[in-house]
Formats: structure tokens, sequence, C-alpha cells
């Protein structure tokens, strides 16, 4: 790793559940830019439901190391904050009853300055409220213009970086491998489950979980290790599909399994191929923030 040779601290904040795709993407980045050069670290504001020590473990369930994470840190006054998706800021603001005061006061600190702010539509009433109850002295925003065309912001993409991805030689434990960490993610996979017998679904032990299907619950070590065929049935907006990019990259079968017409990260990110993380737009953002 390369020598700490630029002085803005960047905190990438994370705000929520500790298998979120935002989550991982935000370490991922953390440690490209840590690679050259730049002071970064994940800053994580625990969902409430969630512990620190679960996103400990889901990082060190998927990854080579653990390094750079940190929980509710306050930052420097020069300090920059990065967010992979304008929920991160949208989600503590509509939560923030629930937090400790300590993590109030983090949240308040790291939204208060100089923000970089990646696009989403995700809450498009709630971000612009989210905004104005944090107030930062300045945003920059980024976006990925194919999912967003209407976006604003330089042009971004969210890219996996495989390098740090821990090896795994499969040990398949069901054929199907379905998602369902949300109750709507949840509900389009129950549609179609009876046609996949031989399934897991990714999940969270919530009241939304029919106990009678083959739950996995997160977090999982080498997950891309346990099943042979994704299959996507998402039927709202989707933003980013890591899990498409995952399966290209290790060769394993995709099932589309939704309304083709639903044109957002589905349709885009199931047309790309897997390729090396561009940081380029965060730098420049970085720069702009100086």
């Amino acid at each position: 790793m390369l020598s700490k040779v630029h002085l803005m601290k960047i905190n990438i904040v994370c705000t929520s559940k500790p298998v979120d795709g935002l989550f991982y993407y935000s370490y991922e980045y953390c440690t490209i830019l840590n690679q050259m050069g730049y002071d970064a670290r994940v800053v994580v504001v625990p969902h409430r439901k969630f512990s620190g020590d679960d996103y400990i473990k889901s990082i060190s369930n998927k990854y080579i190391h653990c390094e750079n994470l940190e929980f509710s840190s306050l930052p420097d006054p020069d300090d920059v904050t990065l967010i992979l998706g304008r929920s991160m800021m949208t989600l503590s603001w509509q939560s923030f009853n629930d937090y400790t005061p300590a993590q109030k006061t983090s949240l308040r600190l790291l939204f208060a300055g100089k923000v970089i702010s990646v696009y989403s539509e995700n809450h498009p009433q709630g971000y612009p409220k989210a905004v104005d109850f944090y107030q930062p002295e300045k945003i920059v925003d980024l976006c990925d213009t194919e999912v967003y065309p209407n976006g604003v912001g330089a042009h971004f993409e969210k890219t996996i970086n495989f390098s740090i991805y821990k090896p795994h030689t499969d040990n398949i434990k069901f054929k199907h491998l379905f998602l369902g960490t949300n109750p709507e993610y949840y509900a389009s996979v129950e549609k179609v489950i009876d046609q996949f017998p031989d399934h897991g679904i990714l999940t969270y032990r919530e009241n939304y979980v029919n106990i009678k299907n083959n739950n996995v619950f997160v977090p999982v070590e080498n997950l891309m290790s346990m099943f042979e065929t994704y299959v996507y049935t998402k039927e709202t907006f989707d933003p980013a599909p890591r899990i498409f990019q995952e399966c290209k990259y290790y060769g394993k079968d995709i099932i589309y399994l939704r309304d083709k017409n639903i044109v957002d990260g589905g349709s885009v990110y199931w047309k790309r191929d897997p390729k090396q993380p561009d940081v380029t737009a965060i730098i420049d953002a970085v720069e702009e923030c100086k």
C-alpha cells in the first residue's frame, strides 16, 4: 500500500444494513483510494438492528482484509464525506431519532461539511429534506447516467473491486439463489419459488420471511460458492445489482426473471461486463472540494 500523500481525509459514510451493496462498494472504493495514497476510511453509523460486529463479520466473510473501518467517528474540519448513494443520507435522516446521542453528533458533523454524493432516486422526496436537515456546506454530485439519464453530476459507475475478494471453491448447497433482503424483493421471490424447489433465499431474519422456504440468513461466508444459478426476480427499481457482476465474474448462470421493459440498474447491469473500478470522477470531486 502507498503512503498517504493527500492531506484531505475522505470519510465514506454508510448507514445501511451490513450486507447492503452500498456497504460493500464503500469498502471496495475505500481500499482503492488508500492504495492511491488517499487517507480514506469507511465510517459506519450502524443500522438500529445491527451492531458493529455484524459489519465487521460481513467484511471479513467477503474480503481478504478488514481495515480502515470505523464506527460513528467524528470528522476533522477539512474532511470530505463520500456517499455511494443518496440513500445513505436520506435513511439516516428518516431514522435520526433511533440513533444514540453520539451517533447523532457523528451524522450531523459528517453531513455538515463537503459531501460527494452519488445520485440515486430511491427517495426523491426524502433526499431534499435530508439535505435541508443536515445543511451540508457543499455537495458535489456524481451519477451513473445510464441508470439515471435525468440525474445530475459527472458520470460515475459503481464497479466491484474483485481484487480484494477472498478466493472460493464451489461447495454447492442448492441449485438456485434468490435475493429477498427486503419485503418487496422477498414477495417477488415467493411468486415463483414453487418452480425452483432446490433453492436458497438470501435474506435477513425478519417477520416477512416464510419459514417454509430454504432461507439463507446473512451474513454468509463465500456466498458465491454455494449455488449454481442466480434467479433475478426484482419487480421494484434496482439501482445496482451487484450479484449480476459477481455471477459474470465467476462464471455463474443467471436467469433474468422479471419484466424486461423495466429500465433501471437491473437492465443496465444485465448488459455490463465486469471491469476495473475507475475512481477518476471521485478524485475530481475531491479536488473540487478543496
